[in-house]
């Protein structure tokens, strides 16, 4: 059997992947603000576990979102989430996520993420124009 040359111009996509540098898309301290939809992750949930998975599932999300593992939820946002008690949670909520760097010296991720409450008009007229947005920190 003839196998032909095996050189390395015929693994020219694994050259790639060889040389190709894994980019860091959080390298840098940023906000977004985003419209979260919590129905969708506690809809046919147990009453009694409604709250309590609204708030991991703001963790989860905010963690996919900005890149970190570390997430940080503010007492406002937390307050706001509970405010109608365990099982009757808001179907929507307005979140700002900032990815913030981390000061302590002996911390397992250089970055973390802080999510906090926006006070904002979700009723169905009132959320028409609201986008995602990257907000600047100044």
């Amino acid at each position: 059997l003839h196998h032909g040359s095996l050189s390395l111009s015929n693994f020219g996509h694994l050259k790639k992947a060889m040389v190709k540098k894994s980019r860091s898309a959080i390298g840098d301290v940023v906000s977004r603000e985003i419209t979260f939809h919590i129905h969708k992750h506690v809809h046919g949930i147990a009453f009694k576990k409604r709250a309590p998975r609204a708030v991991k599932a703001i963790r989860e999300f905010a963690s996919k979102q900005m890149g970190t593992k570390d997430v940080r939820i503010d007492s406002g946002l937390n307050k706001q989430v509970w405010s109608r008690g365990i099982k009757r949670v808001p179907h929507r909520i307005r979140l700002l996520l900032s990815r913030k760097r981390n000061d302590d010296e002996d911390a397992k991720e250089k970055l973390y993420t802080l999510v906090t409450f926006i006070a904002a008009d979700l009723s169905k007229t009132g959320r028409k124009g609201l986008f995602t947005t990257t907000v600047d920190e100044c």
